[in-house]
């Protein structure tokens, strides 16, 4: 995905003055603590609120593991995030997909910090948005992407949940979507986002133990064949038709 030259020159201004102004001594960075901070830093990113009850996708996730990752691993990420960028406070006027994407950029003394809080806080709030629905199937552009790139509604099930499920250790699998409309699944580690490919994230499930551990413990596989049961595919509908207008964002 490119940039306009416009963005690309302020994003490069920019983060050429944060680099000079790391010349100070500063405190290390935790890269993805399990807790929020007792004090939250201020900072330009947000947690935002779930769209539903904590309880609204009891047919895979329990509330308390919605309360604990919603409330806890994100808010974490979020106010990690915000202390990275008050050492580099000139990343605060750009939009994080933008961030994401021009990594290299980043001042390396908190390129680090930004790459896992910033992805964290990028793939979980696209997670928030495409749950609380009652799973079935996509219709219309979507469900006509599926049958093209994957051949039909089974095999793309199928290649998904393979994902999920072979995704070593901690991370996402991802359905990113081009401009023209193209899919297609990739697996990230950790809380690494095809956002810093240039790609657009159509819908992603969050496998790291903590996404379904009360519940589930090592039963993954399980977890990925309920997760469908929660997606509200109107609002995933409603993303891919942003991501071809170029309007989607995280």
């Amino acid at each position: 995905m490119s940039m306009h030259p416009g963005r690309r020159l302020l994003l490069r201004g920019a983060l050429t003055v944060a680099g000079a102004a790391l010349a100070a001594p500063r405190r290390g960075l935790a890269q993805a603590p399990a807790a929020a901070p007792a004090a939250a830093p201020s900072g330009p990113f947000s947690l935002p609120p779930l769209p539903y009850a904590a309880d609204a996708n009891e047919a895979a996730i329990d509330a308390r593991t919605m309360e604990i990752h919603h409330g806890a691993h994100h808010r974490a990420y979020v106010n990690t995030l915000n202390a990275a960028v008050a050492q580099a406070p000139q990343l605060a006027s750009l939009e994080l997909d933008a961030v994401l994407a021009n990594l290299g950029q980043v001042p390396e003394a908190v390129r680090t910090a930004v790459r896992n809080n910033g992805g964290g806080h990028a793939n979980h709030s696209m997670f928030w948005q495409i749950m609380g629905g009652r799973g079935g199937q996509p219709g219309g552009e979507l469900m006509a992407a599926i049958g093209r790139d994957f051949g039909g509604w089974d095999r793309f099930r199928a290649e998904f949940e393979r994902a999920s499920t072979t995704q070593f250790g901690s991370g996402w699998a991802f359905v990113t979507v081009a401009r023209e409309g193209g899919l297609a699944i990739v697996q990230k580690p950790n809380q690494d986002t095809p956002l810093m490919d240039g790609h657009r994230v159509l819908m992603g499930n969050d496998v790291w133990e903590h996404a379904y551990y009360l519940r589930y413990q090592n039963r993954r596989a399980e977890y990925v064949r309920n997760w469908w049961n929660v997606l509200d595919w109107g609002k995933i509908e409603a993303r891919y038709a942003a991501a071809r207008a170029g309007t989607l964002k995280i």
